[in-house]
């Protein structure tokens, strides 16, 4: 057996029952479920971009696959099937075992299989294929945002952010305070099942994997409308609120990224509907603004005064 095949064999050859065939052919062979339509996404991460050498493996094989679980969440699809593809610098059985240790772990969590991939040598680099099923006509989409919708948000939002600034000395934070945000950055929960029970009640949504206002901006314009949002009514964790004097930490909430969070918007008539789909998936949910006719993105302070940012989100290309 080569290398290659030795090492998909030893850390990622699995059992696949919801699939014809999986791991170790040219191709997996699917079936999906009649009726049901096909959602499929891909996320890539690359070492010195996404994440550190120092990182966990077990906490990158988990977070690899979450973000694009959230994809798939935000979607209103139930997860089936992924792929990997992994270039590495070298084969390391220890790192390959805890990485796939951690993506496993949260692979059975949800019930997908991966059912196929790609190893190579090179700068490390996860790329991850993920493919969910939807009712025919039920997909959660991001133009269907409706004026006078509620825009509500799940989780909580910011900490992912703020554990970066920390950890790249851009915002001061006591030792035992960024303990608390440092697993929301490395080991995000996609919420799945909260999506799949948004079906039929969210007019939109997105994951928010950019930041809230850049994320939300995509549903705005997709849509058509415009939004007026409280930053007041923002849910971040209570150990973060000593810090939103500083510029950077009210970035982070606003504009951040990694929440890997839900934001989505619903007719007003439905609010007793989303906190019910919320409860029966054990997420809490936060209402923060109103969709309007007036197009644009406004953020009220909690003197009602406009928020103003210098970005808005991540930018995938910047320096």
């Amino acid at each position: 057996m080569s290398p290659e095949f030795d090492l998909i064999a030893r850390h990622f050859s699995r059992a696949t029952p919801g699939a014809l065939l999986g791991v170790g052919d040219d191709c997996a062979l699917l079936a999906p479920t009649p009726g049901m339509t096909l959602a499929v996404t891909t996320d890539m991460l690359l070492q010195g971009r996404h994440f550190s050498p120092q990182d966990s493996p077990a906490g990158l094989g988990h977070k690899s696959l979450a973000v694009n679980l959230s994809d798939l969440a935000a979607m209103g699809a139930t997860p089936r099937w992924a792929t990997l593809s992994i270039a590495l610098p070298e084969v390391n059985d220890a790192w390959l075992t805890a990485f796939a240790r951690g993506f496993f772990r949260m692979a059975d969590s949800v019930g997908i299989e991966l059912v196929g991939g790609d190893t190579t040598r090179g700068t490390l680099a996860i790329s991850i294929t993920a493919i969910g099923e939807i009712p025919a006509g039920a997909a959660l989409r991001r133009d269907g945002a409706r004026v006078d919708d509620d825009v509500w948000v799940s989780g909580v939002i910011g900490s992912a952010a703020l554990a970066l600034a920390y950890r790249q000395s851009r915002l001061f934070m006591e030792q035992i305070d960024a303990a608390r945000v440092l697993p929301a950055l490395y080991l995000p929960t996609p919420r799945v099942a909260l999506g799949i029970a948004l079906r039929g009640i969210a007019s939109s949504a997105i994951d928010l994997s950019d930041g809230l206002a850049a994320d939300l901006g995509h549903i705005l314009k997709q849509s058509q409308v415009g939004a007026v949002i409280d930053f007041t009514a923002v849910p971040t964790l209570p150990v973060t609120q000593q810090y939103l004097h500083d510029a950077v930490a009210r970035e982070c909430i606003l504009a951040g990224g990694d929440d890997y969070e839900l934001c989505f918007t619903a007719s007003s008539q439905q609010r007793d509907a989303v906190l019910a789909a919320a409860a029966s998936a054990g997420v809490a949910v936060s209402r923060i603004g109103q969709i309007t006719a007036a197009p644009g993105l406004v953020i009220h302070d909690a003197d009602g005064q406009p928020v103003s940012l210098a970005r808005t989100g991540y930018d995938h290309f910047a320096a």
